[in-house]
C-alpha cells in the first residue's frame, strides 16, 4: 500500500469532519479537490485558516480574499492596500488577517466582518512577509528595506528592529516554540534571529541565488529554505551547518514548507509541486496541473492539506490519500 498526495480534475470526494481537516476515502492516486477560481487577480499568495475552513489570497490586484473552502467561494474581498499585496495569514485563532504589501504596509484585518484594524508603518520599502507569532501576540515582518521588524498586535507598535542582510528580505517566518525567527534574503543567505535579544545566531551561506523562502521543522531542530538557484537546504539548528541539498526543480524554487519531520512540499516556476522525503531526499511525487507559475503554497496544521496559488488565476487544494 503507498501513500501519495492526490489531483485529478474530473471528482472531488471531500468531507468536512469536527474543525480539524478534510478526510478523503478514495484509493485513486490523482484526484482533484478543490479548484478556486479567480479571474480577475494574478494571485501572489493562498493561505489556510487553522481549521481548514477559510482561505486568504492576495493579489498584484491590491485586493485581499476571503473564501469559504466549502462552497468555493469569495466571502470577503478586502480593500486598502494602495499596492500588490504580497502576503497574508491568518492569526492562530483565525479571528485576525495580517496582509503585506509594496505600499510599505501591514494591515490587519477582522475576519468576520472584513474590517481594517490597523495600518502598521515602520518599512521604508516594500513589505514581502508578514506572519503572526504561534501565540498571536506578536508580528513579524521583512522587506526591500533590508530589516526585520517585529511588531505588537494589539497597538500595532514597533517592539524590535533588526538588522544585518546585505540585500532585501523575502521571507520572515517565528519557529512554532517562539524563540526564533529565521528569514531568507536576496544576500543569498538564510538567518536565525534570538526573538528576546534581537540578535542573529546564525547566517547560512548555501544557496548560489536569491534565497525564496525559510521555514523552521515542527521540531525547531531544522530550517529548511528554497532559492532561485533551484535547490531546497535543511539546516541544522544544533550544529549550524547544511544537513541536505535537494534538487529535482528546473526553474526556480518559490516557496517550501514541512509537512511533518519527514516530508516537505516546494513550489516552483516550473509550474510543479514537489513531494519530498526529508530522511532521503527523494521526490515522493510531483504535482501536475497549474499552467503558469505557482506563487507560493500552504500546509495545514495536521499536515493533510496543501494550498497552491498561481499566475494562472487558480488556488488549487491538494489532499493525502492511500493508493491500493
Amino acid at each position: 500500500m503507498q501513500q501519495a498526495w492526490v489531483y485529478d480534475i474530473s471528482k472531488i470526494v471531500a468531507k468536512f469532519v469536527e474543525p480539524i481537516a478534510l478526510l478523503f476515502f478514495f484509493f485513486l492516486f490523482h484526484l482533484q479537490l478543490k479548484v478556486f477560481q479567480c479571474y480577475s487577480d494574478l494571485l501572489t499568495s493562498a493561505k489556510l485558516s487553522s481549521d481548514c475552513t477559510k482561505l486568504a489570497s492576495s493579489s498584484q490586484g491590491n485586493t485581499i480574499r476571503i473564501w469559504d473552502v466549502a462552497s468555493e467561494t469569495t466571502t470577503q474581498i478586502l480593500y486598502g492596500h494602495l499596492n500588490w499585496v504580497d502576503d497574508v495569514q491568518f492569526s492562530p485563532k483565525g479571528d485576525l488577517l495580517v496582509s503585506c504589501s509594496f505600499d510599505n504596509t501591514i494591515r490587519l484585518w477582522d475576519v468576520k466582518s472584513g474590517q481594517e484594524l490597523h495600518v502598521i508603518r515602520g518599512h521604508t520599502k516594500n513589505v514581502t512577509s508578514a506572519k503572526f507569532s504561534p501565540d498571536g501576540i506578536n508580528l513579524v515582518s521583512g522587506s526591500y528595506d533590508e530589516t526585520i521588524r517585529i511588531w505588537d498586535v494589539e497597538y500595532g507598535q514597533q517592539i524590535h528592529i533588526m538588522r544585518g542582510h546585505s540585500s532585501y528580505v523575502c521571507d520572515v517566518q517565528f519557529s512554532p516554540d517562539g524563540q526564533h525567527i529565521v528569514s531568507a534574503s536576496d544576500d543569498y543567505t538564510v538567518g536565525v534571529w534570538d526573538v528576546k535579544s534581537g540578535e542573529r545566531i546564525y547566517e547560512w551561506l548555501g544557496h548560489l541565488d536569491c534565497v525564496k523562502k525559510a521555514q523552521f521543522s515542527p521540531c525547531c531542530r531544522y530550517v529548511v529554505s528554497c532559492s532561485n538557484d533551484k535547490t531546497i537546504r535543511i539546516w541544522d539548528m544544533a550544529s549550524g551547518k547544511e544537513m541536505q541539498k535537494f534538487e529535482g526543480h528546473s526553474r526556480s524554487v518559490v516557496d517550501v514548507k514541512y509537512t511533518d519531520v519527514h516530508t516537505i512540499v516546494s513550489c516552483s516556476n516550473d509550474k510543479t509541486i514537489r513531494i519530498w522525503d526529508v530522511k532521503s531526499g527523494q521526490t515522493i511525487q510531483t504535482l501536475s496541473g497549474h499552467s503558469e507559475w505557482i506563487t507560493g503554497i500552504d500546509v495545514s496544521l495536521c499536515g493533510n492539506i496543501i494550498v497552491s496559488a498561481s499566475l494562472d488565476h487558480t488556488i488549487r487544494l491538494w489532499g493525502w490519500c492511500i493508493k491500493k
